[in-house]
C-alpha cells in the first residue's frame, strides 16, 4: 500500500503547523494506484520521458553536473552522491562504458525497489537512458532478483514498449545516442547485492566480492569503466531533470535533499511504502500508519534493514536522513523500517538475522565465513538457555573480529545487530542465561500473561 497526499514540493519535516500527512511527497509513487500504472501510456500522461528530452538537449558533462548539483545521493544504502559517481568514469579512454542497475533487493526488511519496478518500471528506464547519455554508455544492464518473476515479466514488457516508442535502440529521439538495455535475472544470492559480486555474477562467475582497487569506475564489468546504481537512485533522475534541481532541493535537508521511499513493516497497524522528504521521523510515519498494532508499544526498530544497528523507542524523533541517523549511531541504509513491539524477544530476532547472514556468506574471507558460523552457535545456545555469562563477551569479541575486516559489508551487517542489541538489551540477554531460556516463551512469560484482553501474537 502506498500512502500519498500531494505531489512534490512538500515542506521540510518539522515545519511548524504542518500535519504529518502533508510531509509526504509522492513522486515515484504518485500514480501507483492507477489502472495499468506500469504502462507507457500511463507514464506519458504523468510527464513521462519529458526529463529525457531535456537531458538529451544538454551536453553529457552538463547532465552530470546538474545531477551533482541537485544533491541526489544513492538510495541503495551508502548514500554516495550519484552525480559524483558518474563523474568518476574516465572519458576518452577508448573503452566501452557500462551502467549496471542493482535491482537485487534482498536486505531483510527492504521492499521499495521491487514495488517500484512492478508499478512504475518506465521511471527506471527513462533514468537509465539519461544516465547512459551522461556517462557516454551504449549498453546498460538491470540485475534483477530472480525470484520475483512477475517483476521480471513486467520489466521485459516495459523495455519492449520503450524500444517500440523510440526511447531505446538506435538514435534515441534523434539525439544520436544508441543504447541497448539488457534485463538479467540473478540466481538469488544476497551477496550479489554487493556491487562487485554483482558484476562477477553478471559476467557468469560465482558471485563473490572483488578486492578493491581497482574500483568499478575504472575496471568494472568486463574490465571496463562501470557505474553501479540502485534502482531508486536512477528512477529519481527523470523527475530532477524535468522539474529542476531547485525543486528537488526544496525537499529534505541541506545535506540529504529530496524525496525517498521508506518501507514500514513489522508490528504496525498499516505497513507499506511511504514516499517522503528525507528527514521525516519514525514518529511521524507511525502517526500516518496508525501506530503500532492495537494494545502494543514499540520496543526496537531498524532504520535501514537488519544490517543497520537497531534503535529503541528513545529514537522515535531521529531525523531519517543520512546525517541524523548517523549521528544517532546507526545508518539510514535502505530505509527499511522494521518495527517490533514488546512481545518480541530481541535475542530470538538477532538469532534469526545472524542465521541469515551465516547462510548468505559467500565464504570468500575467513572473518565472515568463520565468524558468522560461531555467532550462530552462540546465539542459538543463548536463546535456548544454554549460554553462560562469559558468552556475551565472546559474542562481542567475535563480532568485533568480523566488523571492518571482511571483503565486503556483509560482515559488518552481521556484526551490527550483535553490537546494538547488546548495547540496548544486555539485560534481556542475561535473562536467557544459565538454563532459564527465553523469558518471552508464551508458556511462562509475564509479557504474555499481562497482555491486553483479546491481543494475540
Amino acid at each position: 500500500m502506498t500512502v500519498s497526499t500531494e505531489f512534490g514540493g512538500a515542506p521540510r519535516p518539522g515545519a511548524g503547523g504542518t500535519s504529518p500527512e502533508k510531509l509526504l511527497s509522492p513522486v515515484l509513487s504518485a500514480f501507483w494506484d492507477q489502472d495499468e500504472s506500469w504502462s507507457l501510456e500511463t507514464y506519458r500522461r504523468h510527464e513521462g520521458y519529458e526529463g529525457l528530452r531535456k537531458a538529451l538537449a544538454m551536453a553529457p558533462d552538463d547532465v552530470i553536473a546538474y545531477v551533482k548539483e541537485s544533491g541526489l545521493r544513492g538510495r541503495g544504502g551508502a548514500g554516495f552522491p550519484t552525480g559524483m559517481k558518474w563523474q568518476f568514469i574516465p572519458q576518452g579512454d577508448g573503452k566501452p562504458h557500462y551502467l549496471v542497475v542493482n535491482a537485487d533487493e534482498s536486505e531483510p526488511g527492504t521492499c521499495k525497489d521491487i514495488p517500484l519496478l512492478f508499478a512504475n518500471p518506465h521511471s527506471l528506464i527513462e533514468g537509465i537512458v539519461i544516465a547512459c547519455h551522461a556517462i557516454r554508455s551504449n549498453h546498460a544492464f538491470i540485475y534483477l532478483r530472480g525470484e520475483v518473476v512477475p517483476v521480471l515479466r513486467r520489466l521485459h514488457h516495459a523495455v519492449a514498449e520503450a524500444r517500440a516508442a523510440g526511447y531505446l535502440g538506435r538514435d534515441i529521439l534523434g539525439s544520436g545516442l544508441d543504447l541497448e538495455l539488457t534485463v538479467h535475472a540473478g540466481a538469488g544470492a544476497y551477496i550479489c547485492g554487493e556491487e562487485t559480486a554483482l558484476l562477477d555474477s553478471l559476467e557468469g562467475r560465482r558471485g563473490q566480492p572483488r578486492l578493491r582497487p581497482p574500483f568499478p569506475a575504472v575496471e568494472g564489468l568486463y574490465a571496463c569503466p562501470t557505474v553501479v546504481n540502485n534502482v531508486e537512485s536512477i528512477a529519481s533522475v527523470p523527475a530532477i531533470m524535468n522539474k529542476g534541481k531547485d525543486w528537488f532541493r526544496s525537499m529534505g535537508s541541506e545535506k540529504s535533499p529530496g524525496f525517498t521511499l521508506y518501507s514500514l513493516s513489522g508490528h504496525v497497524a498499516n505497513p507499506g511504502q511511504f514516499e517522503a522528504p528525507l528527514g521525516i521521523t519514525l514518529r511521524q510515519l507511525l502517526d500516518m500508519s496508525g501506530g503500532m498494532r492495537p494494545g502494543h508499544r514499540l520496543k526496537f526498530w531498524t532504520p535501514g534493514g537488519s544490517s543497520t544497528p537497531m534503535f529503541t523507542d528513545e529514537h522515535l524523533d531521529v531525523p531519517l536522513d543520512y546525517e541524523g541517523v548517523g549521528a544517532a549511531g546507526s545508518m539510514l541504509g535502505t530505509k527499511a523500517l522494521q518495527c517490533f513491539d514488546e512481545t518480541t524477544c530481541v535475542v530470538r530476532a538477532v538469532t534469526r538475522w545472524t542465521e541469515f547472514y551465516a547462510h548468505e556468506s559467500c565464504g570468500k574471507c575467513t572473518p565472515c565465513r568463520e565468524g558468522t558460523y560461531w555467532l550462530v552457535q552462540l546465539m542459538r545456545d543463548i536463546e535456548a538457555g544454554k549460554g553462560r555469562a562469559e558468552d556475551l563477551d565472546k559474542l562481542w569479541d567475535i563480532a568485533d573480529n568480523i566488523n571492518g575486516k571482511a571483503f565486503c559489508a556483509l560482515g559488518d551487517g552481521a556484526a551490527s545487530p550483535i553490537f546494538s542489541s547488546l548495547k540496548y538489551f544486555r539485560e534481556e540477554y542475561e535473562q536467557h542465561l544459565d538454563g532459564r531460556g527465553c523469558p518471552f516463551d508464551p508458556a511462562k512469560s509475564t509479557v504474555w500473561a499481562d497482555r491486553p484482553k483479546g491481543v494475540t501474537a
